[in-house]
């Protein structure tokens, strides 16, 4: 029969053997976490990496399609500028409309047969076509009038130019399908006003239509919230 010393020996001997086996355990499971903070961290790191590469892909197409942009047109002589930034086409309203009114002049559809298909060669025949997301026909106004017609002008004058360039009339059918798929109309009133070289509003340089296009930003924005695990 065991005495009370006996006992109580025998438990310490277990306990002894218990409680090495314990912290060998803990110790594993800390490895483990060790192991898997490690190897998450090295992942989310390829990830960020991918979102990298992959932002500097669509901010490296924007650039080079604004150079071919600049290239294409800094040197027409129709009065077409391109925005240094984003590569918005910008022209007078006077070449293609009389003041305060919606309808093309007869003059502008040799403007547009002339300018449209440029525009696309660039822009959708470059290998850039998959990236485009929208093409922008955007009117714009000066701050004579209300807020809302002009809005309805600018909406007006849009929508005019897009009619005619997807309509029978126009000779190039092998684009309208092009801009069928990415072609919005889009009007901004007076809001979105031009200043002189003085830094002064311009009424005349206000008054004018931009085209402009959308990368697919979204599709990136999205794609990088994937990568984020957002």
């Amino acid at each position: 029969m065991d005495t009370k010393y006996q006992r109580l020996f025998k438990r310490e001997n277990d306990e002894g053997q218990f409680w090495p086996s314990f912290t060998d355990v803990l110790t594993i499971i800390l490895l483990c976490f060790i192991l898997i903070f490690i190897v998450m961290m090295v992942i989310k790191s390829l990830q960020i990496e991918e979102m990298k590469r992959t932002i500097d892909q669509i901010m490296g197409v924007r650039v080079h399609l604004v150079n071919e942009l600049k290239a294409e047109f800094n040197d027409s002589t129709t009065g077409i500028t391109v925005d240094d930034k984003t590569g918005a086409i910008l022209f007078d309203t006077d070449i293609l409309f009389e003041f305060d009114r919606a309808d093309l002049r007869p003059e502008s559809y040799q403007f547009l047969d002339e300018f449209v298909p440029k525009y696309l060669d660039v822009l959708l025949e470059s290998g850039y076509e998959d990236y485009v997301a929208e093409i922008i026909i955007e009117g714009h106004t000066d701050r004579s009038g209300g807020y809302l017609y002009n809005l309805e002008l600018a909406q007006g004058r849009a929508f005019s130019v897009a009619s005619y360039i997807l309509g029978e009339e126009f000779p190039y059918k092998n684009i309208q399908e092009h801009l069928e798929q990415k072609l919005t109309v889009n009007s901004k009133s007076y809001t979105d006003y031009r200043t002189d070289e003085n830094g002064e509003y311009s009424a005349e340089a206000s008054r004018r239509v931009e085209f402009k296009f959308r990368l697919k930003d979204e599709e990136i924005l999205n794609r990088t919230r994937e990568i984020l695990g957002e």
